[in-house]
Formats: structure tokens, sequence, C-alpha cells
């Protein structure tokens, strides 16, 4: 059945998914700027005193107070709002076929998928490295190591959502839901490179530190991004009048 008449159009729900994101991109920002930046000054300070003197290139062509103040932020809001506008054409386009009334939980529940998807689990198998750490010579092969992580990870939740509908009781579904997600992780993980590129007197707990701070970087994006988003959904509702639970299709 059709969700309703006064549904909102795509360009009012991608309007609000950018402005989600934007608002997003920001926050996480400011928490990577505050977590993360002392542990990347760290990672730079190692680095430099490991280079020789005749082997550096000179002054950045951007100051690193800049890079921290201007881009970070920057940087952080144009991924915001490239996931925002992501995020408002997916429950465009699969809010039907979500086995659930509630716009709210529709958009939170997208948000967790792509989470887990896209950050979770390239996360455990390339955690992110600081400046000092990786091959140059590797970077294209890492690179598509982490695309196809990416790749597998959207696969993974799409399997284990397919898995779910498999089974009529809720403790069946749970349980399919889980095994055919980690069926195709597992098979991801046996068959994606891995790279082991951390040099053995590269400080653990600096290591540790900047890949937690990278971790909740991203964590804070997609839950503001998820939260505000369904706040937006619910508002718009309440000033159109729509209901804020519809009827969706269970096929």
């Amino acid at each position: 059945m059709p969700l309703s008449q006064a549904t909102p159009g795509y360009i009012q729900l991608l309007l609000r998914g950018l402005l989600a994101g934007l608002f997003a991109g920001l926050l996480a920002g400011g928490f990577a700027y505050l977590a993360g930046e002392p542990h990347v000054e760290a990672a730079i300070a190692i680095e430099e005193a490991a280079t020789p003197a005749a082997q550096t290139a000179g002054e950045p062509l951007v100051d690193r107070d800049i890079q921290r103040a201007v881009g970070l932020p920057l940087a952080t809001a144009l991924i915001g709002l490239a996931l925002g506008g992501i995020l408002a054409t997916a429950y465009t386009l699969l809010r039907r076929h979500l086995r659930t009334g509630s716009d709210t939980h529709a958009a939170l529940g997208l948000a967790a998928a792509g989470y887990l998807g896209i950050v979770a689990i390239p996360f455990l198998k390339y955690p992110p490295n600081p400046p000092a750490v990786g091959d140059p010579d590797t970077i294209n092969q890492r690179t598509a190591g982490y695309l196809a992580a990416v790749a597998l990870g959207l696969v993974a939740v799409w399997a284990g959502t397919l898995a779910t509908r498999t089974q009529t009781h809720q403790w069946r579904r749970a349980a399919a839901g889980t095994a055919g997600f980690l069926v195709v992780v597992t098979i991801a993980y046996t068959l994606l490179p891995a790279f082991h590129e951390v040099p053995d007197d590269f400080p653990a707990t600096l290591l540790w530190d900047f890949r937690i701070s990278s971790l909740g970087t991203q964590t804070v994006l997609w839950t503001v991004l998820g939260i505000t988003f369904a706040a937006l959904l619910n508002r718009l509702a309440t000033r159109t009048g729509t209901p804020q639970t519809a009827t969706v299709t269970t096929a």
C-alpha cells in the first residue's frame, strides 16, 4: 500500500538530508579537532624526527594551523553533506520496503546500516593509520582494498537483512540475520589482502589513540546524521500534517 498521498517529495527529503549532514559534519569536525589532532601532531613529529633534513620538502603549501582550523571542519562538513544526500536518497528509495511503520525508526535504521557497512566493517579490517605509518608504494593497493571492504560491508548488511526475512519468529529472524551478516564478513575478511606496515618502533599507545579517535569521529558523524535526519523528518510530518507512522509493504 502507498505510504500516504502527502508523503514528502525527494527534494524536501534531500534538503533535510543535506542539512542533517552539514550539522553532523561540523560536529564531527569539532570532535576530530579536539580528540584526533593531538595524535596527528604527535605522529607528524615522529615522522619529521625520522626524516633526514636533506629529504624534507620545505614548508607545506598550507600551514598546519589553517589545515586544522579551516581544512578539517570544511572536509568533515563536505563529507557530511555527501552522506546526508546519500541517506536521503536511500530513504526515498527504500522506505516502502522497510518493515516499520515509523519514519524515525526507518531513518535511524538506515543510518545504523550505513555506519555498520561503511565504517565498522572496513575499520576492523583496515584500521586507519596516522602519518609516518604506511608504505607509499602500496597506497593504490590499500585504497582498492579499503573500497572493496566498504562494498562488501554493504553487501553483508544487505545479506543480513534478507536473511531476517526468511524467518517469522523474532529470535529466528535475529539468528538468521546475524548468520547471513557474519558469513559475508568472514568471506570478505578472508579474501581481502592484509597490510602490515606499522613499524615495530612506532608507539603502540599513539597508534591506538589515533585509531580510536578516528572511529569516534565517524561515530559522531553517523549518530548525529541519523538523529538529526529523523528529527527533521518528524518536524516535516508535523508541519505538513503527514502521519508520523505509515503503512508499508511487507513483501
